[in-house]
């Protein structure tokens, strides 16, 4: 098999940025004062707190759990005193419940941090269980339950697990930095995964930016035979995992299918490293790095941050801003959300936080679609991405969604390609949320 300067069908080259900080080794973020930790950080369920105001929590300690599958418990990143648990805003745009801990500044673990036992004797149920009980989910996207995700229904037969490198968003550079500087937990995390799933191949995808990186996780395979690392070309968006499915092993999702139809199960590199640390250290997902940048920042950086922490202490660790700050993204400046406030909290998805200048966050004039057919060019899914928003900007959304609406994966490239400047991801992830909306009614 082929594993060399991999490539999808369609895409855009964007700018990337990232010598800001791809260079930067990963810091200690800050303890933080006070943090505020969302119930609901990813995919599925939200949790119910298990803990109430005037508890007493340590780091570690799990303080919000779901009963329901496809959820993710949460736990306290500090050790302190729970303060309040309140609706608050968080990075995904939506209010969600929090529970509020002053730290006392002491970073006690919880006694229940401690390793779980040697891979080579655990189970696949005991694994899947200890990521379930950590609390990780997917951490390069939508925050997908792992554990949902590595127990595949019998009938789907799994032969290979993707880890995903790639990181093709502009700016974004913390999996980079975890490639280069964590492969053992790397490669230990995917070897997990494998066991957990009962495959014997795993492939890890990385874009050939990332030289350092690709010498890194080779040198840490060196012994292991069924383990490789494939290169990628530099296309965006290339970290899709259906478009990662595509360029390293030929398959194609099916519509509305998901990478277990093809017999695929893709993981994030920050993913398998927290996977690793759940195992070998008993430690949940508590923390994460995440990279704070852009022209609209001092003094960029890769922070290892503890979930919770507020936008605006990482903000305050790099300097401050450069003059006003024109835009914040939760993200990158295609798939990120834009931030009103900067007293949200980190979350397990954080991946960056991105300070754009007011001359870099301009608005560009709108013109009428010329029908130039670019859009249709470089969508990954092969959309009619100007159809599909006309439809959405005249509400009639039944027509999007028969132009498969729901395929897109909100990449941006539509946007970004257009001569016209016309906001067509945007009007598509409109029209997905409003279709979305009436199903669930239905």
């Amino acid at each position: 098999m082929k594993l060399e300067n991999l490539t999808f069908k369609g895409g855009v080259d964007v700018p990337h940025f990232k010598e800001l900080t791809d260079g930067l080794s990963i810091e200690k973020a800050r303890e933080p004062e006070i943090v505020y930790i969302p119930l609901h950080q990813h995919t599925g369920a939200p949790c119910e707190p298990i803990v109430k105001v005037g508890d007493i929590v340590k780091v570690g300690q799990k303080i919000g759990q779901s009963e329901a599958f496809v959820s993710a418990p949460v736990h306290s990143s500090v050790s302190g005193v729970v303060k309040s648990i309140t609706n608050m805003a968080t990075p995904t745009a939506v209010n969600v419940k929090c529970v509020v801990i002053e730290s006392d500044g002491k970073d006690e673990l919880h006694e229940s941090v401690k390793p779980k036992g040697d891979l080579e004797n655990l189970s696949q149920k005991e694994i899947i269980q200890i990521i379930k009980e950590a609390g990780i989910t997917g951490m390069g996207g939508a925050g997908f339950p792992a554990h949902v995700k590595f127990s595949p229904p019998q009938d789907k037969k799994i032969d290979t697990i993707l880890i995903n490198g790639a990181e093709c968003e502009p700016y974004l550079t913390a999996d980079h930095r975890v490639m280069v500087e964590y492969p053992e937990k790397i490669v230990f995390g995917l070897k997990a995964i494998m066991k957990a799933v009962g495959v014997d191949r795993g492939i890890i995808g990385i874009e050939k930016n990332k030289p350092d990186a690709i010498l890194a996780l080779k040198e840490a395979i060196k012994d292991e035979p069924n383990i490789h690392v494939a290169t990628l070309k530099v296309k965006y968006p290339q970290g899709d995992e259906k478009r990662l499915i595509n360029a390293i092993l030929g398959r194609v999702v099916p519509s509305g299918g998901l990478p277990m139809d093809v017999g695929v199960v893709v993981s994030n590199v920050s993913s398998a490293k927290a996977i690793a640390e759940a195992i070998l250290e008993g430690k949940p997902l508590y923390e994460r790095v995440v990279t704070v940048t852009g022209q609209g920042i001092k003094e960029p950086k890769n922070l290892l941050v503890k979930i919770g922490t507020p936008f605006k202490d990482l903000i305050e660790q790099c300097g401050g801003f450069v003059g006003a700050p024109g835009k914040i993204i939760s993200g990158g400046p295609m798939m990120g959300i834009s931030q009103y406030t900067i007293d949200v909290p980190v979350i397990k998805g954080t991946n960056g936080i991105l300070v754009m200048t007011e001359e870099e966050a301009q608005p560009q004039k709108v013109y009428p679609c010329i029908k130039c057919g670019k859009c249709l060019e470089v969508c990954p899914v092969r959309l009619q991405p100007l159809y599909v928003a006309g439809y959405a900007i005249k509400k009639n959304f039944d027509k999007a969604e028969a132009y498969n609406a729901l395929d897109c994966v909100e990449c941006g490239a539509c946007s970004y390609i257009c001569p016209a400047k016309r906001p067509l991801a945007e009007s598509i992830r409109l029209a997905k949320r409003e279709i979305i909306a009436k199903r669930k009614s239905k």
